[in-house]
């Protein structure tokens, strides 16, 4: 069986699908995988431009799977540490993309696997989807970067509580809450989600990768933002899209952008 669905459109779009829905999408070690090859082949790809993440079947994802921990909780600590650190940073190799990323919550989204759609850079889910994170009432420390994502994504307050009692969000009250971008009906997600991919495809693919590097770095003052800004703008201004978006713009058109 396939784990890992990959489709891609024209336009530059490229559609993953975890492919699990007989557990819900766990992340399983095949899957695993799949996705580091798929990470690995979507970091050299110059013709994707937008990525969008989403599950087979009623769930985005149940989360790792943890099907071994029964029979492997006498193995050692630095043994497990070395593979779970292994495993986190496979799924987190998504940050890494300089296209931007769409996490397209179907369904449930536990532990790992709301990790995972929270790494993506927009996150999108349909507003009757459960979003979790457990890990303490499994009697697990969070994993996945869970107290980093969690916090950074909608507060330390909305974080706290729902690593320290598991609370679950519906899409629709994640969305109030800021913790994803909007909630859709489960009809419309994938629509939806599709039309927002092709807009962030249509643009500029050098401005965009170097607009997505410029939020991803956290600048500490508004002295180092001016100072990559006045590096990346110039790059842009000498660019084929730029002369296409501004002659685009005079005529009133549609820019065609080659990413040159």
């Amino acid at each position: 069986m396939n784990e890992l669905l990959v489709d891609r459109t024209d336009d530059g779009v490229v559609l993953i699908t975890l492919n699990r829905p007989d557990l819900r999408n766990a992340m399983t070690d095949a899957m695993t995988a799949q996705w580091r090859d798929t990470m690995a082949a979507l970091a050299g790809d110059r013709d994707a431009r937008c990525l969008i993440v989403t599950g087979a079947g009623t769930a985005f994802s149940s989360g790792g799977d943890l099907s071994w921990l029964g029979e492997r909780g006498a193995e050692a600590v630095p043994a497990l540490r070395d593979r779970m650190l292994a495993f986190y940073r496979t799924w987190l190799m998504v940050t890494e993309l300089e296209i931007p990323t769409i996490a397209a919550v179907n369904g449930p989204a536990v532990g790992a696997g709301l990790c995972v759609a929270l790494a993506c850079d927009l996150v999108y889910a349909a507003d009757d989807a459960k979003l979790l994170a457990p890990f303490t009432s499994l009697g697990l420390h969070p994993g996945m970067a869970a107290t980093y994502l969690l916090p950074r994504r909608a507060g330390a307050s909305l974080a706290r509580e729902m690593l320290l009692t598991g609370r679950t969000l519906s899409g629709g009250e994640a969305s109030d809450k800021g913790l994803v971008n909007q909630a859709f009906p489960k009809n419309d997600l994938m629509s939806e989600v599709r039309a927002i991919a092709t807009k962030i495809a249509q643009n500029a693919p050098i401005a965009t990768r170097l607009t997505k590097v410029a939020l991803n770095q956290d600048h500490q003052d508004l002295e180092a933002a001016l100072r990559w800004e006045s590096l990346a703008q110039p790059v842009t201004m000498a660019s084929s899209d730029m002369l296409e978006g501004l002659s685009a713009h005079r005529e009133r058109r549609m820019p065609k952008f080659t990413g040159s």
